[in-house]
């Protein structure tokens, strides 16, 4: 069974729901999608089909309050609450990384911290979170004071804006700063709680301030040197919390010794904003179908374009703009040679101007423009002030629209992605 919920849900997977007719919540997200025939069903048959042991898939992390209100899966409960709750998952986890420095605290508690009691950088977040809202690397007494005074300013708006099942934003955890290569794991724990690794992505950044999700990048080469690594941490992750039939997207860090240490998990869900769809265009399959259908695929299947890279990547608005201009995309799309789907997105509502999928070789100049542009040359703003930049661009009209709903401030999830240390992305602090 599928729930659908705001802020986005990719046409690639509502096009496979109305192939496969898998049977998708009935909740207002999934009936706003006009011009879909899904097999939608009620609330009692959707947690009858939960609790008789179907699995089951989000795109949003929207959708666990009504997983957790609805349904009485107590193995589903436990994997969601362990791994929602970032304090919870530490402790659960504390023996795969008895090292690691953390510490919750409430917002009050946080102002009477003073730098000096802490044991050196430290990343700031909620405990509940989601993206990098509220999220903060502090490597001095400076960076501390001014990541209070942003949550001081901005935490009323974060509790108007997201349900606590999203972004808790009385409670937050200080935990030591991890260093490393950062990867984004799509993965399942399967009947039995064996980890099944679908997809690993490498997450690289332009400079150590850089805090995007610009560039996430999958191949032949990266999943066969790590998936065997991660099934092995996350066979010992799932001996710990206890979960069979769960889905988990992953972000971790490696060390220079080979010690991995996860930033978080994101429960029954993989890449947010559609991105786990990169597996499609990579090496031809569906991540949420094999986790539903019960169908891995084969070593082939991961061979089959060795020699390419896939990148996923996020269009963040620069510093100074505030997500109301218009964007360029026809200009945007034209500095790459393979365009697999440029995603346009809302960034007054979303936080981004969309997602780009392309393919392209290891050492391709692109990549190094992708990872290191500020895209400053393609924004004119604002949105709205004259024609619209970006209009008629053949790449982006030869996707669909993407499906996203009207929703309420509270039910929207902001959307970016969860990111290392710091669900996603760190925020920048202002000047």
């Amino acid at each position: 069974m599928v729930i659908l919920d705001a802020p986005y849900a990719s046409d690639m997977l509502l096009d496979w729901l109305e192939a496969s007719q898998h049977p998708v919540l009935a909740n207002g997200f999934a009936r706003s999608l006009a011009g879909r025939t899904l097999d939608l069903v009620d609330d009692a048959e959707a947690a009858a089909l939960v609790d008789a042991g179907q699995r089951v898939y989000t795109n949003s992390e929207n959708a666990l309050a009504w997983l957790m209100d609805n349904t009485h899966a107590e193995g589903l409960h436990h994997g969601i609450s362990v791994f929602k709750d970032k304090l919870a998952c530490r402790r659960a986890l504390a023996e795969l990384d008895a090292d690691l420095f953390f510490r919750e605290c409430t917002a009050d508690e946080l102002a009477r911290i003073s730098f000096s009691d802490l044991p050196g950088a430290v990343v700031l977040k909620p405990s509940v979170g989601f993206c990098s809202l509220g999220v903060y690397v502090v490597r001095d007494a400076e960076e501390w004071a001014a990541a209070l005074a942003d949550i001081q300013r901005d935490h009323e708006r974060w509790a108007r804006m997201y349900p606590d099942s999203v972004v808790d934003a009385g409670r937050f955890i200080l935990e030591g700063y991890i260093s490393g290569q950062e990867y984004a794991i799509d993965a399942f724990f399967d009947a039995e709680g064996a980890a099944q690794v679908l997809n690993v992505l490498k997450h690289d950044f332009a400079n150590e301030d850089d805090t995007s999700d610009r560039m996430y990048t999958a191949s032949a080469e990266i999943y066969e040197q790590m998936a065997p690594v991660f099934k092995e941490w996350l066979d010992k992750v799932s001996a710990v919390v206890g979960v069979h039939d769960f889905p988990v997207h992953v972000e971790v860090r490696v060390d220079e010794h080979g010690h991995i240490s996860p930033i978080e998990f994101n429960p029954m869900r993989f890449a947010g904003l559609g991105g786990t769809d990169v597996a499609q265009y990579a090496f031809g399959f569906k991540t949420y179908q094999a986790y539903l259908e019960d169908e891995l695929p084969s070593a082939e299947a991961y061979r089959s374009k060795a020699g390419r890279v896939f990148t996923m990547s996020l269009l963040n608005p620069p510093a100074g703009t505030d997500g109301t201009e218009s964007f360029d995309y026809d200009a945007f799309t034209s500095r790459f040679k393979t365009v697999h789907e440029m995603r346009r997105f809302d960034a007054d509502k979303v936080g981004n101007y969309g997602f780009l999928f392309i393919e392209t070789d290891p050492d391709s100049p692109e990549l190094a423009f992708l990872l290191h542009d500020d895209l400053r040359g393609f924004i004119s703003g604002p949105a709205g002030a004259g024609g619209a930049a970006g209009e008629g661009d053949a790449q982006a009209q030869s996707a669909p629209a993407p499906a996203m709903a009207a929703a309420p401030d509270s039910s929207l999830e902001a959307a970016l992605f969860d990111a290392v240390l710091h669900d996603s992305s760190v925020v920048t602090l202002p000047e």
